[in-house]
This record gives structure tokens, C-alpha cells and sequence, in this order.
């Protein structure tokens, strides 16, 4: 690890000060569950980190004027677990109970998990997001059995690593970001945060240098229900293969307006508008669950090690589906 200096703001304006003294080379720690690693590999080498765990406006859970919570970034999965606010976004919930380690539930922020960098074996390896040497892209030639099956035809093929994305985007929700100065504001919608990089130079999100991710913004629930399904390999502390979430409005058995969102398919989240519009105004069941999921697997374009992946992002919005109607037990 190279050496670097470690700054520590009490608050919002401090942090941004801090981070605007030299943008270039400057990186935030949050829970440090995924930064301490990068810094280790030396794939990242800033030259001071600002470590903001003590900035308290960053932390805990409040209801808004408008009925729905603001979500502190520093707010960390044993937190969100524990809070009987978020008893109603069932689809948040899910993706805690399969994060199993217990130290990344403590530690872990959903900041932290929002702006998580790809997990791409050749990213990890220093050959860059784009996963390329000498200009060709290794993924394309090489391994790619976790890498993208939507949205790859460009020169991005890693997957979207946030787990809490597709249920926060599936609920509508924003994000507060601030910086560079610190009366610069900004509330924007999750699904329009990431970014599919097009050069080596570009990251994954919409931050730009001096600016700080601060609060996630739900709206209010109301009677809408909720769920995340996950595929993974193995029970025990993985990474989804593939997952999907899905926010519905029913009523009588009906679903009125939905939103599905698939995640770790794509070098974003993967919003399937098709497979939402697929399921309004039917009734909801195995088989009205299947035909959306039909729907959202339909546009796939696999790689030369990936077409495994269809079937269980096609499982994953069936299930998700059927898990926010409470009708997953005994489905398909």
C-alpha cells in the first residue's frame, strides 16, 4: 500500500474542503469494506483519503416532510436492518438477509455498496474498467463468465457491483449529492447516477471530483410491495450472479403499475421497462410472473461464457415478482 494522508471532517463542509484541496487525488472512506482492499492492490493510490465516519449528518434514518426517509450514506446494513422505518421497503430488507458476514452488515454502509467499484477479475488485476491491454479488451477474448449480458456492446462488459441499487431504483428513489462548494446541491433520480464508461478515464457514476454522495431518498411507501431475489453460487459471503427486484402496485390480485429492475447483468443497473408494462393489468401469478420475466430476458446478448446467466436473471425477476406478492412459496 502506498502511503497517503488521512484526513478526518467532522462535517459536511469540512469533508468537501478537504476533498476540493486536491480533486485529483482524493479518495472518501467510508465503511472501507471495498477502498482498503483497492488500496492494498495498489489499484487505487490517492494521495490523502478523507475519511468521513464522523460527519453524524451522514448517519441514521429520518422520515421526510413528504412521507417517505432520507437514508444517510454512512448508515450501515446492521443499521438499515435494525430500523423499523424500512419495515416497509421489504425489498431492502432482502438484500441484507443474503449479505452473510456479519462484519460487512457492521461495517458496510449503503453509500459504500452504491458506489462500489466493479468487482471484474480484470479490473482487479490493473488492467482498468474496461478490463483492456494494449487497447483489446480481455474480457471479450478471454473469461467472461460474470461479466455482462445486457448493455456490453460497448467497450464495458463488468457488471453494475451495488446490491442495493436495483431496490432503490425499483422504489423511485434519489440521491442528495453535494459539492464542490458546499451550498451546491443536487437531488438526482439513482437510475440516472451510473454510468456506462466509454474511455478508460471515465468512472461509473456521475460524481465528479470535490463531490459527496450524502442521502439516499425513498418515497413514501403507501400500499406498494417489494422484493429483491438474488442467485448466487454459494450461501455463505458471495456475490450474486445475477438478481433482480420488483416494486408493484396491486390491488385486488391486479397489478396496477410496476417496476423491475435487474442487477449485476449490466455495467449498470438494468431497468426493464418492457417486463414491468408486461405485467399491468394482469393478475398476478406464476404464470403472468413468467411472461415478464420472458420479457426482460428477451433483448439479452450473452457473451462467448455467459448465456448460464439468462436463466437466472430470468429466474431472478420471475422470483422477484412472485416474492413481492407474496406468492414465491411453491413457485418456479
Amino acid at each position: 500500500m502506498n502511503s497517503f494522508e488521512y484526513a478526518s471532517p467532522e462535517t459536511e463542509a469540512e469533508a468537501l474542503e478537504l476533498l476540493n484541496e486536491n480533486q485529483a487525488d482524493t479518495a472518501v472512506l467510508a465503511g472501507g469494506t471495498d477502498l482498503v482492499s483497492l488500496l492494498k492492490s495498489d489499484l487505487l493510490a490517492p494521495g490523502r483519503v478523507v475519511d468521513i465516519k464522523n460527519v453524524e449528518s451522514l448517519r441514521g434514518i429520518a422520515p421526510t416532510n413528504e412521507g417517505g426517509l432520507a437514508i444517510g450514506t454512512l448508515t450501515t446494513l446492521e443499521d438499515m436492518a435494525d430500523s423499523p422505518l424500512l419495515v416497509d421497503y421489504r425489498s431492502l430488507s432482502d438484500v441484507i438477509e443474503e449479505v452473510r458476514s456479519i462484519q460487512v452488515q457492521s461495517m458496510g454502509t449503503v453509500g459504500g455498496d452504491l458506489c462500489h467499484l466493479p468487482n471484474c477479475w480484470y479490473f482487479r488485476n490493473g488492467h482498468g474498467l474496461l478490463g483492456t491491454d494494449g487497447g483489446e479488451s480481455l474480457v471479450a477474448a478471454g473469461d467472461n463468465r460474470y461479466h455482462a449480458i445486457f448493455g456490453n456492446s460497448g467497450p464495458a462488459k463488468f457488471v453494475s457491483a451495488s446490491r442495493f441499487a436495483p431496490a432503490l431504483i425499483a422504489w423511485g428513489a434519489t440521491v442528495r449529492v453535494v459539492g464542490p462548494a458546499p451550498d451546491a446541491v443536487e437531488l438526482i433520480p439513482l437510475e440516472y447516477f451510473y454510468v456506462t464508461p466509454k474511455t478508460p478515464n471515465q468512472g461509473v457514476t456521475v460524481l465528479k471530483p470535490g463531490q459527496l454522495l450524502t442521502h439516499v431518498v425513498l418515497p413514501s411507501p403507501d400500499s406498494l410491495r417489494s422484493a429483491t431475489y438474488e442467485v448466487m453460487q454459494m450461501r455463505g459471503l458471495d456475490w450474486p450472479l445475477a438478481g433482480a427486484a420488483a416494486t408493484l402496485d396491486l390491488a385486488g390480485g391486479i397489478v396496477r403499475s410496476a417496476k423491475i429492475v435487474l442487477g449485476h447483468v449490466a455495467p449498470t443497473p438494468w431497468i426493464a421497462d418492457e417486463a414491468a408494462s408486461a405485467l399491468v393489468g394482469k393478475s398476478l401469478n406464476e404464470s403472468t410472473a413468467e411472461a415478464a420475466a420472458d420479457v426482460a430476458v428477451a433483448r439479452a446478448t450473452p457473451l462467448s461464457s455467459n448465456e448460464y446467466k439468462v436463466q437466472l436473471a430470468r429466474t431472478s425477476v420471475k422470483r422477484a415478482i412472485l416474492r413481492a406478492g407474496d406468492l414465491l412459496e411453491g413457485g418456479l
